[in-house]
């Protein structure tokens, strides 16, 4: 993996943390996640005068990740309404690697170099150390939220893996990107009419600014991440994209004010160990 790669998947990894701390900010984790998508949705709407339409073998593909996006914004969503960004944000993400992993290797026959699986280890260790911690340092997480938790990671698996192969078989990963963010923008704002009714215009003004600021934050990251799935395996980009659980543990602890603990500290140091050895493979 190239420095610049590198570097942009960790930039996509904060922009990440960042508007999910914008949607746990929100008094209504669901409406915060529809706008995220829904705004992301406008600005790549917008996009798609200017580029080529993907490969037509990209849409296939297209089509699954658009399912798995709308899946994951669901649950996330119910998971941070009883969760705290500290305990949802480390499960949901670092559940996610070692599936996308194994997918990846059952499916595409993929296998990333030795070193950088060993840093993948190391740094998903990281992670659901931390996410062990914020446990027992937060308050008691429920079954519930746990349960959304995991099936979040289970949806984020599947779209890293569908995109990863969208990404590659479309020949132009910022095409792909942007139909993927359109559709799927559109139909979260489809579900959001849905849930609001005639006060959904009215929550959209009162709330567009964090929307739209999240959204572009959203749409940015993930199309880095998307970009360096066609350039690396796919397992060393979804594991260092879970750097973002640092990043969100500093939001958590200095905006939020969770707890910080001293194995949420050690995990941290966990991670950016693995974060090194990653860089090295």
């Amino acid at each position: 993996m190239t420095t610049f790669l590198f570097l942009s998947v960790l930039a996509a990894a904060l922009l990440h943390a960042g508007w999910n701390a914008i949607v746990k900010f929100g008094p209504d984790r669901f409406l915060g996640v529809a706008l995220v998508a829904f705004f992301s949705g406008i600005i790549s709407t917008i996009g798609l005068f200017f580029v080529e339409l993907p490969a037509w073998d990209s849409f296939p593909w297209l089509a699954l990740s658009m399912l798995f996006h709308t899946g994951y914004c669901l649950f996330l969503s119910r998971a941070y309404v009883s969760g705290d960004l500290g305990q949802v944000y480390p499960i949901a993400r670092g559940s996610a690697p070692l599936l996308a992993a194994l997918l990846s290797w059952l499916i595409l026959k993929e296998v990333p170099p030795v070193l950088g699986m060993l840093g993948a280890v190391l740094l998903v260790s990281g992670v659901l150390l931390m996410a062990v911690s914020g446990r027992k340092t937060a308050s008691r997480m429920s079954r519930k939220t746990l349960i959304y938790a995991l099936i979040t990671a289970m949806f984020t698996a599947c779209y890293t893996l569908s995109d990863g192969a969208g990404s590659r078989a479309s020949m132009n990963p910022l095409s792909y990107t942007l139909w993927l963010f359109a559709i799927n923008g559109w139909v979260m704002g489809l579900i959001m009419y849905w849930k609001y009714k005639s006060s959904s215009w009215q929550r959209i003004k009162a709330h567009w600014q964090p929307g739209m600021i999240g959204g572009a934050m959203s749409l940015i990251s993930y199309g880095i991440a998307i970009w360096a799935m066609s350039q690396a395996p796919i397992a060393m980009v979804a594991a260092l994209r879970e750097t973002s659980v640092l990043f969100a543990m500093v939001i958590s602890v200095y905006f939020l004010k969770e707890p910080l603990g001293k194995m949420r500290a050690i995990s941290g140091l966990v991670i950016v160990t693995g974060v090194i050895i990653t860089r090295l493979g």
